[in-house]
């Protein structure tokens, strides 16, 4: 029998790909070639186009407001890698114990959310936190904790916390599925020799599952930077980035220069620059993770 006998053409090849690579190219390269060049223009969205140069760019740099966005996106995202990965990565080396009964069923119920739309996650966060019929400070009155209440999303010291949470929450199954994959990788052997060895939960968690577990970690963090660094949708509905900018995050800010302010050339600028620190932000991630850089 001919090697080449089952061997695809490549008009087959190129027939197959032409499809996914145009869309590709329609919906990421084209509006990121039309955002790099309407960054370089003073256009407020009408027919009259005013070339600027690098000027929007001097502007963003200056910008104290885009800053105090980016920080805050820097603190969602580190909060969110610890919650939603830590947890992730705690509820995965539970799966593999047998002191947890009906696996299946807690890992669907904690995968539920993250199927949900992100604006229904803000309403329903809204609501949970209302001061006045929101169960959370609900609660905190029935047992009498009644000094914790607060204004969760009205208070500026605490709103970016407190707007953390449904991001945490909604996206730990996400990472849970990501873990729970990895971990069916890898030989029931290993942990039953370790439990010969008497390897309690902790060590076994410690010294097998997270060495064993590095690399998908290394991937799922990337991947929670890369979200959070362009989270819109909970903030938008829960806190519009209120109270005034203390919950402000980057794709807000382009959002109300472009759509409300209708200064879109320098909504195309902020979209660069976030695209800019979030790439920084990742191959920074990737360098102190040891990633390879082949």
């Amino acid at each position: 029998m001919e090697r080449g006998l089952f061997k695809p053409k490549s008009r087959v090849f190129i027939g197959y790909l032409a499809l996914p690579v145009a869309w590709y190219v329609f919906v990421v390269v084209m509006p990121l070639i039309l955002a790099l060049r309407y960054s370089l223009y003073d256009w407020s969205g009408g027919p009259r186009m005013r070339f600027v140069g690098l000027s929007n760019y001097a502007e963003l740099i200056k910008d104290t407001d885009f800053w105090l966005s980016f920080k805050n996106n820097v603190i969602i995202t580190l909060l969110c890698i610890v919650g939603q990965i830590g947890i992730a990565f705690v509820l995965a080396a539970l799966m593999t114990t047998r002191v947890l009964k009906f696996k299946e069923f807690h890992r669907t119920v904690i995968f539920l959310p993250v199927v949900l739309s992100a604006v229904v996650i803000g309403f329903i966060w809204t609501l949970m936190y209302n001061q006045q019929i929101g169960i959370l400070n609900w609660v905190l009155r029935a047992i009498g904790l009644e000094s914790l209440i607060k204004p969760w999303l009205d208070d500026p010291k605490i709103v970016i916390y407190s707007v953390s949470v449904p991001l945490i929450w909604q996206y730990i199954g996400f990472y849970l599925v990501i873990l729970m994959a990895s971990l069916q990788s890898i030989p029931k052997e290993i942990f039953e020799a370790a439990e010969i060895d008497g390897a309690d939960g902790f060590k076994r968690t410690i010294y097998i599952i997270l060495p064993l577990l590095a690399d998908t970690l290394k991937v799922s963090v990337m991947l929670c930077i890369a979200g959070n660094m362009k989270v819109f949708d909970h903030i938008y509905v829960m806190t519009g980035g209120g109270p005034g900018k203390s919950s402000m995050v980057m794709a807000q800010y382009a959002y109300n220069n472009s759509f409300i302010m209708f200064k879109l050339g320098y909504g195309s600028t902020i979209s660069v620059g976030i695209l800019i620190l979030s790439l920084a932000i990742i191959l920074l991630s990737r360098k102190l993770m040891g990633g390879k850089t082949q």
